[in-house]
């Protein structure tokens, strides 16, 4: 008597990798992608190889988001010690020996350059996941102060660099789960209303703090005159307020519909600094108008949505915190970018999830990406 082994077939070998993926998630994530690959078409066809490159990048972060997903989420949580320890460490050592660009010391060589403030835009919350999850029931004062202290330490030595707009990312991620945890309203409150009166005086004051004996301090003079160059962009049109000038220009030209796909004159003019990466909307909302703007803003509304919902199903205290610690870090790299890009935030330097150019952003969103995944997943297993 012969036995006879069937091969299964490609889907039942794929079906234990990709089963369980949470579909309204996956299906944001893929409208999000198409717009991003459309958008780099048109605004990199002739920038050398950006849409070749940006569809690349698709492509890794793609596959790291496979991978991620299927690390439960207690194995992740084992992770963030050691990820924690490896993201001060190299922060460190790249303080002490890092590349300098541009004034800014932020990469560091071990053989390949790596920015080491990327790792912390994860390492960040997984650490404070962790920390809160190990004294479950015990969320008290102190331990809010050793949580806001292993938060400072990175954030410092990013601002150090200096890179502004990373610290902001590491910095929000952070303060999302000190929220998520519970941090009282009579802390969050305080610093709310300091916000708003130090906005308030700037604004008010704006052409007497921006007169060039003024000194700002706790800040370069480049980020002061970046501040001074949103509240009055035509103070210098052709130099620091160029930027945000054609950035305006180009969103405010597109009008309700846009000019159409590959029609942005703007944009391909050469009229918009960094068309794909930091202010790769403009050319979005000059080719597609306020319909495909409004249509961009409710894919990354329905993200933010989902993400909350997954957080709020979450089974443990580190996966709620770490998820929701996430989807409001999409949160924060959406209204920074489009803030920064229609005139209303500094320019920082953040990216536009899935629609700006970048490869390790790319990974950084996947692995994102790939840990809400693993969340949403940990959940529908406790459910069977």
């Amino acid at each position: 008597m012969s036995v006879v082994f069937e091969r299964p077939s490609l889907w039942q070998r794929l079906k234990p990798v990709l089963g369980g993926f949470d579909g309204p998630l996956t299906a944001v994530v893929l409208m999000l992608a198409a717009l991003g690959l459309v958008t780099m078409y048109s605004v990199g066809f002739d920038h050398g190889t950006r849409f070749a490159d940006h569809g690349r990048n698709m492509m890794i972060g793609a596959v790291v988001m496979l991978i991620a997903a299927q690390v439960p989420p207690q194995r992740l949580q084992t992770l963030a010690v050691p990820l924690y320890t490896l993201g001060v460490l190299l922060l460190l050592a790249t303080l002490a020996f890092g590349i300098t660009k541009k004034g800014a010391t932020r990469w560091i060589n071990l053989g390949i350059v790596i920015q080491p403030s990327e790792i912390m835009k994860l390492a960040m919350p997984l650490m404070l996941a962790w920390w809160f999850q190990k004294r479950e029931g015990q969320w008290r004062t102190p331990e809010f102060a050793i949580a806001g202290l292993l938060l400072l330490v990175p954030v410092l030595l990013v601002a150090k660099q200096p890179d502004l707009g990373t610290a902001i990312l590491v910095l929000s991620s952070g303060l999302y789960v000190l929220f998520f945890a519970g941090l009282s309203w009579r802390l969050i409150v305080p610093v709310l209303l300091l916000g708003a009166v130090g906005i308030t005086t700037i604004v008010l004051m704006g052409d007497t703090l921006c007169q060039p004996e003024v000194a700002w301090h706790g800040l370069r003079d480049y980020q002061k005159q970046r501040v001074c160059t949103l509240l009055d962009p035509t103070r210098d049109p052709l130099g620091k307020g160029f930027h945000i000038l054609q950035g305006m220009i180009a969103i405010g030209s597109g009008g309700l519909t846009g000019k159409g796909f590959m029609s942005g004159t703007q944009t391909h003019l050469e009229f918009i600094p960094e068309r794909t990466t930091d202010f790769v909307f403009a050319g979005f909302a000059e080719e597609f108008g306020l319909l495909g703007a409004g249509l961009l803003l409710v894919c990354y509304i329905a993200l933010i949505f989902r993400g909350l919902v997954i957080a709020a199903q979450a089974p443990t205290a580190f996966s709620r915190l770490l998820a929701g610690a996430i989807t409001l870090s999409f949160f924060t790299y959406g209204f920074v970018n489009l803030g920064m890009v229609s005139g209303i935030l500094p320019v920082v330097g953040v990216p536009l999830p899935f629609i700006s150019y970048g490869g390790t952003a790319m990974v950084t969103l996947g692995l994102a990406l790939g840990m809400l995944m693993s969340i949403a997943r940990s959940r529908g297993l406790m459910q069977r």
